[in-house]
């Protein structure tokens, strides 16, 4: 036997030596990616270019636009915290001021000049409410009086009807309960009584 005889066979390629191999010839094969970009006109790039761009620029323009209307709607509800802030307050305070005024109403006109005490207290009273009125208008409150005015339902409530007032139908002829408006926002509704027309006019709904 030769010496050439005795080399052994050539063993068989592994698998990874196969797959090198493979991927090598694959590589030869496809061209890469920076090659098939080259292959666009400058024109396509130009299009894609300004077609990101322009979706760039676009979601640029909402993030800006919804940062902006935060921005408004938190400016606007701090303005409402700071203009009606103190409506809670003042409504829990309308009956005091309710109060004080049928306490006033309730004094005979003859007991206030004919006892000395009664006067007196009519006046601390009287001063009272004419304190709280007035921190009622430093926060933008005021009363609601609309005797002799038309009735509005964005402000009045109708508690009944009065015939034979010789007024329109539907003027406010008894004010039952004062309304408080703060600003431009209703408190609570007046309580009034309106005229009742006669048959011939037109009625007026009062229902709201």
């Amino acid at each position: 036997m030769t010496q050439d005889d005795k080399q052994t066979p050539d063993e068989p390629e592994t698998g990874a030596e196969a797959a090198a191999a493979n991927g090598a010839a694959s590589a030869e094969t496809d061209p890469p990616a920076e090659a098939a970009a080259a292959e666009k006109t400058p024109e396509e790039r130009i299009a894609e270019l300004a077609a990101a761009l322009a979706e760039a620029n676009d979601r640029s323009l909402r993030n800006l636009a919804e940062m902006e209307n935060i921005r408004r709607r938190a400016d606007r509800e701090k303005s409402d915290t700071l203009r009606y802030g103190a409506s809670g307050l003042a409504r829990d305070l309308l009956n005091a001021a309710d109060n004080l005024r049928r306490a006033l109403q309730s004094v005979p006109p003859e007991m206030r000049e004919g006892d000395e005490t009664v006067k007196n207290f009519v006046i601390g009273v009287e001063m009272t409410e004419k304190e709280l009125l007035s921190a009622f208008e430093k926060h933008g409150i005021r009363q609601l009086l609309p005797l002799g005015e038309k009735f509005n339902h964005a402000e009045h409530q109708a508690m009944f009807e009065v015939p034979g007032t010789d007024q329109p139908a539907g003027t406010i002829v008894e004010l039952m309960q004062p309304g408080y408006i703060m600003h431009d926002r209703l408190l609570r509704p007046a309580m009034v009584g309106v005229a009742k027309g006669d048959p011939e006019e037109t009625h007026v709904d009062t229902t709201a």
